[in-house]
């Protein structure tokens, strides 16, 4: 048992070494087309609860910027295709734009890129006769105050873009768009930006069942798709999407461009025909993407590619035009509880010690840090946890093994799940006055190793045995052998 314990336990460490030296990123897309919405400061706080590091909003609005002021949370912001005119016109609309808008809130809160325009094809070949020209007047901007490296300038796309997007190796460019395109790619590559890509396998599905399965759309195919051309397999349709523009960006050889997802993602609803639109099916679509991603898995075309990825959305928009669906893409109601589950690191379908599914399926469960509590109730109950509870909290110290990650729901899960553990697992024991949610599916283990790794991973094993025994219930602890 103890050296099937090691060995799992080192493969755990190593693939969580691997991953912090990866390129790939997940991160959300904030959009506010509702009015039932909490406030900018209370999404930050939602946001931070759950770790999630790389936000797409888009605008600039001052009040969700100053919200994410020191949060560390890395932004992507936009200028919409309504007030591209001005910015296509004057440069010194652009300079004014970035000294008001931008400069009084940077760095404090880490802006990375800017969009300008959205899906400009989408919408008219006047409307992206405004893009390029609007871009860059906004590099220029930022070229004047220094910050043309640190903030990249590009738009986004949908799919439509192409006019090939199957088998991936045809994929191409419309050409009606071609005086768009190529000072677009140009201005790209000339200074390193993303050609941004939104990207929707369930609107493939659902508007082309009978020749889309449902497994390929949601990363679940037992089966491949053979590009003929390449002999490249795919297993699902969001790799081939990704691989048809990498092909179809090399055709016009731009070969260094890097692509960016902008948006993807899945509804959890929708009407009476869209009967894909379930929160089942979106939980694993974003479970799956998620994991692919941040394994760097890459493409069959581009393997080991690291891939920026923003899931759509981080809320429910109720003022969203169309059919029931366009208002159910949210991993969150606007009352800031889940849609579904979703873990957002990725590591939670395998335990470390058995290397089976987390889901409990003997009746043991854990306590963790509700999403729904607040940074005062949560520093509450680990003050409660780690005095009157008597919980050894010395390993969430300043310098000490799980202090890192350093936030407030890491520390409380500690504390919390040592607690209830300690305490025969009972309801009461997760209660901190409402702070607490049990569940019965491990995220403690997976944390466990997350704080070696922050610590350097430079105490031995033996060092670590009192705050990993902390995790795990009883039973569980007499299982484990350290020799």
């Amino acid at each position: 048992m103890g050296r099937g314990f090691r060995l799992i336990f080192a493969t755990s460490l190593l693939l969580m070494l691997l991953d912090l030296c990866r390129g790939s990123t997940i991160g959300i897309c904030y959009g506010r087309n509702a009015d039932d919405l909490p406030t900018p400061d209370k999404v930050a706080q939602l946001v931070k609860l759950h770790n999630i590091k790389y936000l797409r909003i888009y605008d600039s609005n001052i009040q969700v910027l100053k919200a994410f002021a020191n949060t560390g949370v890395q932004l992507i912001i936009g200028i919409s295709n309504s007030d591209l005119l001005p910015f296509s016109q004057f440069q010194s609309n652009a300079d004014t734009w970035l000294k008001n808008s931008i400069l009084p809130y940077y760095p404090a809160t880490k802006i990375t890129y800017i969009t300008v325009g959205a899906e400009a094809t989408e919408i008219s070949s006047n409307v992206t006769a405004l893009v390029v020209p609007a871009m860059q007047n906004i590099f220029t901007a930022l070229r004047k105050v220094g910050l043309h490296k640190r903030i990249k300038v590009s738009t986004t796309h949908s799919l439509g873009v192409l006019s090939r997007s199957f088998p991936p190796s045809a994929g191409a460019f419309n050409s009606n768009y071609a005086s768009f395109l190529k000072p677009l790619l140009i201005f790209l590559a000339e200074n390193q930006s993303p050609f941004m890509i939104d990207i929707y396998p369930y609107y493939a599905y659902r508007d082309s069942p009978n020749n889309v399965s449902l497994d390929y759309a949601l990363f679940e195919s037992s089966s491949d798709v053979i590009d003929p051309n390449t002999g490249l397999l795919y297993t699902n349709m969001f790799d081939a999407q990704i691989d048809a523009l990498y092909f179809a960006l090399m055709a016009l050889n731009f070969r260094t461009i890097k692509i960016m997802v902008t948006e993807t993602g899945w509804p959890s609803k929708g009407s009476a025909k869209e009967t894909a639109a379930t929160p089942d099916n979106a939980q694993t679509y974003n479970t799956n993407l998620i994991r692919h991603v941040i394994n760097d898995t890459g493409t069959p075309a581009k393997p080991g590619e690291a891939l920026d990825v923003y899931i759509f959305s981080l809320f429910n928009e109720n003022r969203k035009p169309g059919l029931d669906s366009e208002r159910n893409w949210g991993l969150f109601y606007p009352d800031e509880t889940s849609v579904y589950n979703l873990d957002f690191t990725g590591r939670g379908s395998v335990d470390v010690i058995t290397g089976a599914n987390i889901t409990s399926s003997n009746g043991t469960t854990w306590c963790i840090a509700s999403a729904n509590a607040s940074e005062i109730e949560l520093q509450k109950g680990i003050d409660w946890a780690c005095g009157s509870g008597n919980v050894d909290c010395s390993a969430i110290q300043p310098s000490q093994l799980c202090y890192e990650p350093d936030t407030l729901v890491s520390h409380a899960s500690f504390a919390f799940n040592s607690y209830y553990q300690q305490n025969g697992a009972t309801d009461v024991a997760c209660s901190f006055g409402g702070a607490g949610l049990k569940v019965d599916k491990n995220p403690m283990l997976d944390f466990f190793v997350l704080c070696i790794l922050n610590a350097g991973a430079t105490k031995p094993l033996q060092a670590m045995r009192r705050p990993f025994l902390q995790l795990l219930p009883p039973r569980q602890v007499k299982s484990i052998s350290w020799h």
